[in-house]
Parts: structure tokens; C-alpha cells; sequence
């Protein structure tokens, strides 16, 4: 099955795959609030999926997808090269991590390992990650610096995550003394580049 928003490329991978013998597509979608019900109806062995989409990002896709369709291996399939989204897509279920520029018979052998249950990851993503660690900041504070990333007020940001403005004030106190930011923006600007928000 394949979980992807640009049309165009969608269409090259689906027609990509058709080619191989023992690969059919099953199913594909465009967004992510499609991804699970078509899973569901679909049951496929690998889910290609992209992160950034709309109705709902991969990550969140891939971990109910794992959760409830277990049998079903994800592999993610982006542009974006940042460690925290490799972190935050094995943390949600996924099977494997691959960069849209790699080469077509190389990420052909990536869907057919993935399916036999192998773990692939993208090399040179997998030593940045490693370089880089995992995120230092807590689900509790990762929350509110995204709820903070549009530049709404403390009061607004408690409000939407149903709690105190001084609970707030102090995850978002913690997030920025810990990504060692000026300033709440800042804060989110650099967990968003690292691919952590």
C-alpha cells in the first residue's frame, strides 16, 4: 500500500513496483487521515509511507497502523533528512526509513526486505542519528513547544492541552533551557529542523 500526497510520484512508485513480479499494490492514499481505513480494507504486508502529509502526518499513521495491524510492516519513504524523524517513526512501529532519492532498484530491494520482516534504515541517515541523539525533550514538553509553534500565547496554548498556563510556562521554560534556545520560537525552529516536533 502506498501513503503519499504528491500524485506524480505516488503514480512513478505504484507503477515502479508494478513491474516487479510478486509486488502488487493494494491500495493507495493521499492522506493521512485515509491511511488506517484503507489498511484495514487493504491488509497490507508493507505500508509505504510518507511523513508529511495532509490530514495528519506518517508518524502518527505508521504507530495506528502498528498498533492495529500488527501483521503490517511500515516503511517510511521521505525527503526529509532530519534524525529526529527516524527516532520518532521507530518509536511509532515502523520497519524501516528510506530517502526518496534513493536509487529505484535499491529502494525495490528495501520493500522486498521489509516485507520478509528485515529492518532497513538508510545509512547515512542512521550515522546522523546516532551523531545527533534522540531528542532530549519529554513528550510533556515536545506537546507544548508544538502547540507553541504558531506563536499562540501561553493561555491558548493551556487552554488547547487542557492545562494550567504555569504548567505551560514551565515545559516551555524546559524546552528552551534544554535545546539551548533564546526563546520559545527558537526553541521550536531548531526541534522542527531536527525533525523532533
Amino acid at each position: 500500500m502506498l501513503a503519499e500526497d504528491e500524485r506524480m510520484v505516488r503514480d512513478a512508485i505504484a507503477l515502479l513496483l508494478s513491474l516487479e513480479p510478486g509486488i502488487e499494490v493494494v491500495a493507495e492514499v493521499g492522506r493521512g487521515d485515509e491511511v488506517l481505513e484503507a489498511a484495514t480494507r487493504a491488509r497490507p504486508d508493507v505500508l509505504v509511507l510518507d511523513i508529511e502529509m495532509p490530514g495528519g502526518d506518517g508518524i502518527s499513521a505508521a504507530a495506528e497502523v502498528s498498533s492495529r495491524l500488527p501483521g503490517c510492516r511500515v516503511l517510511v519513504l521521505t525527503t526529509f533528512e532530519r534524525p529526529g524523524y527516524l527516532w520518532r517513526a521507530i518509536r511509532a512501529g515502523a520497519s524501516g526509513f528510506v530517502l526518496k532519492s534513493t536509487p529505484a532498484p535499491e529502494f525495490v530491494s528495501v520493500v522486498r526486505r521489509t516485507a520478509v520482516g528485515a529492518r532497513v534504515i538508510d545509512p547515512a541517515l542512521a550515522a546522523a542519528s546516532a551523531a545527533e541523539g534522540r531528542s532530549p525533550l519529554s513528550g510533556a514538553e515536545r506537546d507544548a513547544l508544538a502547540a507553541s509553534a504558531d506563536g499562540a500565547d501561553v493561555a491558548s496554548i493551556a487552554r488547547r492541552l487542557a492545562l494550567a498556563t504555569s504548567t505551560v510556562r514551565n515545559r516551555l521554560s524546559a524546552a528552551i533551557q534544554k535545546l539551548g534556545a533564546r526563546n520559545r520560537a527558537e526553541a521550536a525552529r531548531i526541534a522542527r529542523e531536527k525533525g523532533w516536533l
